[in-house]
């Protein structure tokens, strides 16, 4: 230790740092948040846009806000994966101090750090995963903007919003084609290069957040293998905000594929027009194949291409409920008339391969362990397909 004393406040430093983070009040920290956000909501179903762009100020302002953004960052699946500084924000020193760097006044995004997923098709997903303090800010501003999200949201609108699941959205397919007088067509709809190829135009005239903050997110351009790249289109997989812009790009779908018939009630009524939507996956059910050909195709045409995105021509297609279709790993389909969900031939598919491998390539260990590695995987899929009524034991 010196005369001055350097090395013990050095040490100092830390942990109180440490010290303040793990004496947060959680309880009142969520409570305080919370209720910025029923505030938020309120101001929105009143539509008194400037006092919610005064709400999002304050709570993006806010000690609670961002101690609550950091906890959701640092305690999420992603919490030990770095972006292109390497830094982690494992120790409570650290996230307190993460915490205190959380300031609107010169804040620069990083590039992103690209990484690549496997598919079930064989091809690689990219993925942009920023930096702890990109990561953290992009949280703060998530929790101002989920309210405005929820609040506007399409009714039948699944992926990634609190509270709704893929189970969910089956359960409306099923609610929607199960009746006798239900309606029998369905268009298949899919986005090419969803979160590749949104306009960011669109997203700074039409998300309603900080303009400057948003424009240094969709513009930082990503990392890949040393290279810089640009980026002029599109949000990245990756980014806890970007289900939630993603979202609110999409919300109005409905509103677009009900238009498409007429205004009038009667007409609406007749189409048997329903709209169910998880993420980027959709489905859109019609009294006819011509309704959804001749007037709700052309439609969401329309909508898709004002936000810089088109429907992929060889998956976009008009089924007969008798032949079935596939959504979200579930196959539905009406059999003489009754309406079953099972699981989807590739999800069968994709298990038997999952299976096989880890058997194969664990052929010397015991029956034991080898159960031990088998169980996580079939014991996910069997989980997420429980609500199927039928199952498919026969592809086994």
């Amino acid at each position: 230790m010196t005369a001055h004393g350097t090395k013990v406040s050095g040490a100092g430093a830390p942990l109180h740092a440490a010290r303040m983070w793990d004496q947060a009040n959680w309880p009142h920290i969520e409570a305080e948040v919370r209720r910025l956000q029923l505030r938020i909501t309120k101001a929105v179903r009143e539509n008194r846009w400037v006092k919610v762009k005064a709400l999002q100020r304050l709570l993006t302002r806010s000690h609670v806000g961002k101690m609550l953004a950091v906890r959701r960052v640092t305690e999420n699946r992603g919490k030990r994966t770095p972006g292109v500084d390497g830094k982690i924000w494992s120790s409570p020193a650290a996230r307190w101090k993460g915490m205190l760097s959380l300031q609107h006044r010169g804040y620069r995004a990083m590039p992103l750090r690209r990484v690549y997923i496997p598919m079930s098709n064989g091809k690689k997903r990219p993925l942009g995963i920023p930096c702890m303090r990109c990561r953290a800010m992009q949280a703060l501003w998530k929790l101002a903007l989920e309210p405005i999200a929820e609040s506007l949201a399409d009714l039948n609108s699944y992926g990634f919003r609190p509270e709704r699941s893929t189970a969910d959205a089956i359960e409306q397919c099923f609610n929607v084609l199960a009746k006798r007088v239900s309606p029998r067509w369905i268009l298949e709809g899919d986005i090419r290069g969803c979160f590749d190829n949104f306009s960011h135009s669109w997203f700074l005239q039409h998300i309603p957040m900080d303009k400057a903050v948003l424009r240094k997110w969709l513009e930082a351009g990503y990392i890949d293998e040393g290279t810089l790249f640009e980026s002029r289109a599109g949000t990245p997989q990756g980014g806890i905000i970007s289900p939630v812009i993603a979202n609110m790009a999409l919300d109005g779908l409905e509103a677009a594929v009900h238009a498409s018939v007429g205004t009038h009630r009667l007409a609406r009524t007749r189409a048997q027009l329903n709209v169910i939507r998880y993420a980027d996956d959709f489905v859109v059910t019609g009294i006819s194949k011509e309704v959804l050909e001749s007037q709700v195709l052309p439609a969401v045409r329309q909508f898709m291409a004002a936000r810089g995105l088109e429907l992929s021509e060889e998956k976009t297609r008009i089924t007969h409920i008798s032949e079935g279709f596939d959504f979200l790993g579930q196959n539905v389909r009406k059999y003489d008339g009754k309406l079953l969900t099972k699981p989807a031939k590739k999800s069968i598919k994709s298990l038997v391969d999952k299976v096989r491998g880890i058997i194969k390539g664990n052929a010397s260990t015991t029956q034991e362990d080898l159960i031990h590695k088998l169980n996580p995987g079939i014991r996910g899929w069997a989980m997420y397909h429980r609500h199927s009524v039928a199952k498919a034991t026969s592809h086994w």
